[in-house]
């Protein structure tokens, strides 16, 4: 089997069909005026680089995989976009960063020192926290379904947490508060969905609608397996298979880096869906974002090889009932 097949079976095996809401919400390509796609991708290079100006090393503690799986695992049960799934990702990592920086400095603690008393305040609000977040994620959109108190009441009562609407609209302005309200931020779909646009325009041999939905279940993978990719992509950067502390901390900026993630996505789709355009595409993607060739490349190289090598992961048990 070559890789082209492989990589394709890999995927089919360890990321769910595509939601039945793909039918009715699906993007309409090529509709956008161009003086409006352009301000949206120079709005997205600014908020993306203005990001990398303020990372910590903090930066994507929260986006590990039996989280991210969490809130997918979630927006699926609730049949809600995979928009949804990437806000709440984000707005969960952008809380719980500042909150449990908040709660070292209230309670006088230092680094290092005491993060076992911190956590353990967080240890009975997490699950209600991660589903509050989805909730507020599906709010942001108007054509998405959103969760209601009662829906979301009951659900986490399936999952055996008793929570009342008051807990869940404290949790909401916990949340709201500590991000002192800027929640709508792009989130990596976003990126890639403009990227696509952008594409429209220059690539018309590129069938951008099946693009679309190989490069959702692309993303889904990257997502589940974020940090296994970028250990590897570290390593083939630094040329050290075992990086130190410091390369690791100059590596976060790489690893935020939403417009690097949205055309490796966008690259690895091409290559998979044809690859005899794979060049090409890379080609418009360097145009349109000024990112070189070869990062392009290296970055599309690194995700095909946990594609081809994966192992479709167990299920969570995040969710009662959330088969596929």
């Amino acid at each position: 089997m070559d890789t082209k097949h492989l990589v394709t079976h890999s995927l089919n095996q360890a990321i769910p069909p595509k939601s039945l809401l793909d039918d009715y919400f699906s993007l309409q390509f090529g509709q956008t005026p161009f003086d409006i796609l352009l301000d949206s991708l120079n709005d997205l290079n600014n908020k993306n680089r203005e990001n990398l100006k303020n990372v910590s090393e903090e930066c994507g503690s929260f986006k590990e995989s039996s989280i991210v799986e969490c809130v997918f695992l979630i927006c699926e049960e609730l049949k809600l976009d995979p928009f949804v799934g990437y806000q709440a990702v984000e707005i969960l990592e952008r809380f719980m960063v500042k909150h449990v920086q908040d709660l070292f400095h209230g309670l006088g603690y230092v680094r290092g020192t005491a993060e076992n008393a911190v956590f353990c305040k967080l240890k009975d609000k997490i699950n209600v926290l991660v589903f509050t977040c989805v909730q507020l994620a599906s709010k942001m959109a108007q054509h998405l379904c959103v969760i209601d108190s009662s829906t979301a009441v009951n659900f986490l009562h399936s999952m055996g947490l008793s929570c009342s609407k008051k807990t869940l609209l404290e949790s909401e302005l916990l949340i709201l508060g500590t991000l002192e309200f800027c929640i709508n931020v792009p989130n990596p779909l976003t990126y890639v969905e403009t990227l696509l646009e952008a594409l429209n325009y220059n690539a018309t041999v590129l069938s951008i609608p099946s693009m679309y939905t190989l490069c959702k279940r692309v993303l889904q993978f990257v997502y589940l397996q974020r940090s296994p990719i970028y250990h590897s992509l570290l390593v083939a950067t630094t040329g050290c298979p075992s990086p130190c502390q410091e390369q690791r901390a100059k590596f976060v900026s790489v690893k935020e880096d939403y417009m690097l993630l949205g055309v490796g996505i966008i690259a690895t789709g091409a290559f998979i869906l044809n690859f005899a355009i794979w060049t090409e595409v890379v080609e418009e993607l360097c145009h349109i974002t000024g990112i070189s060739a070869r990062s392009i490349m290296d970055f599309t190289h690194i995700i095909l090889l946990h594609i081809v090598n994966n192992e479709t992961p167990q299920k969570s048990k995040c969710a009662p009932g959330a088969s596929r």
